[in-house]
């Protein structure tokens, strides 16, 4: 059945005001991407200034809202609530699409004020979602960035990255390009029920590797690291040593935060999957989203002299992605186990 065959009349203002609102142009359904709708838009703006001295950008480009990978942690849930949906299922399955981004883009880096700060993609949904394999949005959004000279940075689950590689690396003879790879989860199992719409763990690693290939740098963010799920020395050992088989230049971790409706959304995933765990994550998370600052030491311990024994900096800002604050893995104390000090 063809894509356009499966278009619906989105004209019911009552239905979906905040996408109204959003510059709603029609919503679609597929057979290949069974329950799930897309919601195509027409954006008036494409850059995202960023206020914040603690960020290495100023700007931000995202093609979509919404994100199917699904996976429970993700700290944008809460974005979706802006457009009269919710932070969970509403989330995974009501993808909105800016259909016009790249043109829009294009014609904001053209102005004389454009002063060619970095830009980043994927500081809220994943850029290389399955949906970009049907909307094709960012051969346009890469072409654009390096034509007028604009540095740029991805960060991406996606797989589909492996499709633009040769116009990435042509876009790096123009500008910097920084690629980085989010990678967290070594056990396929344990990845598909946290984040059950992502690439395989081989996947991503095999991409690392054809990022290498074409001569591109690729840093690796292990994030988030799950207290007590993913954080056991033999599964963060096993997968340091296989980002480094495949060849990532740098490697760069943090512990999961929980921000407004994600905690709320994590935790019900929690009590029903993990139910012995909840109590935990209450004394480690308390009232707040960060972990415990034992937690986080305890963290930076454990994982520092892994990366070290493969070869990879620690305690560098300039290793850290160039999407997310440096000061996240900037500690490189010791501390004793977490279960001593917040338990």
């Amino acid at each position: 059945m063809r894509w356009a065959g499966q278009t619906l009349d989105a004209a019911d203002d009552g239905a979906l005001p905040g996408l109204e609102r959003a510059g709603l142009v029609r919503s679609v359904q597929t057979p290949e991407f069974e329950g799930i709708t897309f919601h195509e838009v027409l954006c008036k703006s494409a850059l995202n200034k960023i206020d914040g001295d603690s960020l290495p950008f100023s700007w931000t480009v995202n093609p979509a809202r919404g994100c199917s990978h699904a996976c429970t942690y993700c700290f944008a849930r809460p974005t979706h609530e802006y457009l009269d949906l919710d932070a969970g299922s509403d989330f995974d399955s009501q993808i909105v699409m800016k259909t016009n981004i790249a043109a829009v883009l294009r014609k904001e880096l053209a102005r004389k004020s454009w002063k060619r700060e970095p830009v980043a993609l994927g500081t809220n949904t994943d850029p290389y979602q399955r949906a970009e394999g049907r909307y094709r949005l960012m051969p346009g959004i890469i072409g654009a960035l390096a034509e007028s000279g604009t540095p740029f940075s991805i960060l991406t689950k996606g797989t589909l990255l492996r499709r633009d590689l040769p116009l990435l690396a042509l876009a790096s003879r123009q500008v910097d390009v920084h690629i980085n790879i989010s990678l967290a989860i070594h056990d396929a199992g344990l990845q598909k029920q946290i984040e059950p719409g992502t690439p395989s763990p081989k996947a991503r690693l095999d991409l690392i590797r054809a990022v290498r290939d074409v001569g591109l740098p690729c840093g690796v963010l292990v994030a988030p690291v799950i207290p007590f799920l993913t954080d056991g020395a033999r599964q963060l050992e096993s997968l340091i040593q296989a980002l480094a088989d495949a060849g990532a230049t740098s490697v760069s971790a943090m512990p999961m935060h929980l921000r407004s409706s994600t905690k709320d959304w994590f935790m019900s995933w929690l009590a029903e999957q993990h139910p012995a765990l909840v109590r935990r994550y209450r004394q480690l998370y308390g009232h707040g989203a960060y972990v415990t600052p034992e937690y986080k030491t305890w963290l930076r311990g454990r994982i520092d002299p892994m990366l070290e024994r493969h070869g990879f900096d620690v305690g560098d800002e300039r290793s850290m992605p160039k999407n997310f604050p440096a000061e996240s893995s900037s500690s490189t104390s010791k501390a004793s186990d977490p279960a001593l000090t917040l338990f």
